[in-house]
């Protein structure tokens, strides 16, 4: 492979030559034709993201996830790095593993690369997000949270809640309990309940709520405990994972879904829609919303106006998971 040592022995040039004249700076005309001609001649192609981080102003925008494995962060990463390809940028992705103290961490620590943005895909924002967005003092956007000083990109938690309360509310369903995550996690764990609840409001029902972890493993423990205390008509899961986790929980209680217990999730995981019974689920576009993002934060960084609040659209799914109580 050709490098800028190559470059610079064959044109009879210092390499500080050659990497200035790859980084724009001032070369002499004669010496510039003779640099072209050799990176011609050897199809040598420079590093974009070296030449980047060299650069005063840098193409590259970190994102930064809770968490890799999930279908949500892999599906909203897709749509970000065909986006900023598109326009070419670059994405450096930075993993919290769920460590909001790493996160906070990883954030000074892209700013120091020198990145033109940062796009974090959020779980919740203390005063130590707040404390370093001001101080890095270089675009920021957040997708699945929302706060009041940062540009956020948000997936309609609360509506999409409501259209599920509601749904079963047509359903017929009386004894419902709804199992979700830490409320320290505002869109997932407190949007999605309170949306639940007041699709509900108008009906006579009983509604019990419940916590696990995004696990599925932790969530069939929970659902098995949820199943055997209260005996609900549907179990509605914060997440699709926490769904699958309740599906199989019903399969080794010996409980049939929907015909003993229904169940609903929120995600439009793909597996969701090829298992039997296949669920009824709330489906994001996290795809979409990762090039509504990776178009926002390009914006951002070259000082255009982008509205402080977008959201992403949703689409109820109704399947084969839920019976109706009504027949």
């Amino acid at each position: 492979m050709t490098t800028i040592a190559d470059i610079a022995r064959l044109a009879g040039v210092a390499k500080s030559t050659v990497s200035r004249y790859l980084n724009g700076g001032s070369v002499s005309d004669a010496t510039k034709r003779k640099i072209e001609e050799i990176i011609k001649e050897t199809n040598y192609s420079p590093n974009a993201f070296a030449q980047s981080l060299k650069a005063k102003k840098t193409n590259i925008i970190g994102v930064i996830v809770p968490r890799m494995g999930s279908f949500a962060t892999s599906r909203t990463l897709d749509g970000i790095d065909q986006e900023l390809r598109d326009h070419h940028y670059q994405m450096i992705i930075s993993n919290s593993n769920q460590d909001l103290e790493r996160e906070v961490e990883n954030i000074y620590t892209l700013a120091k690369q020198k990145v033109a943005g940062i796009i974090l895909l959020a779980v919740q924002i203390t005063k130590a997000h707040l404390e370093a967005f001001r101080t890095i003092s270089i675009p920021v956007l957040l997708i699945g949270q929302q706060h009041e000083e940062v540009h956020s990109l948000i997936h309609q938690d609360y509506e999409a809640a409501c259209d599920i309360g509601r749904y079963i509310g047509e359903k017929g369903h009386k004894k419902i309990a709804f199992l979700g995550v830490t409320e320290k996690d505002i869109a997932v764990g407190v949007k999605r309940k309170e949306g639940v609840k007041q699709g509900l409001k108008d009906r006579d029902c009983e509604i019990r709520c419940y916590q696990t972890s995004f696990n599925m493993s932790d969530a069939i423990g929970a659902a098995t405990a949820v199943m055997k205390e209260f005996n609900p008509s549907i179990i509605v899961c914060a997440t699709d994972n926490i769904a699958l986790g309740t599906l199989k929980a019903a399969y080794l209680n010996g409980l049939r879904v929907p015909e003993d217990v229904s169940i609903t999730g929120f995600g439009g995981y793909e597996i969701t829609g090829v298992i039997h019974p296949s669920l009824t689920t709330v489906k994001y576009y996290y795809k979409e919303a990762g090039q509504m993002g990776a178009q926002r934060i390009i914006k951002l960084v070259n000082g255009e106006e982008v509205e402080k609040l977008t959201l992403s659209n949703y689409e109820l799914i109704e399947r084969e998971s839920v019976d109706n109580r009504f027949t």
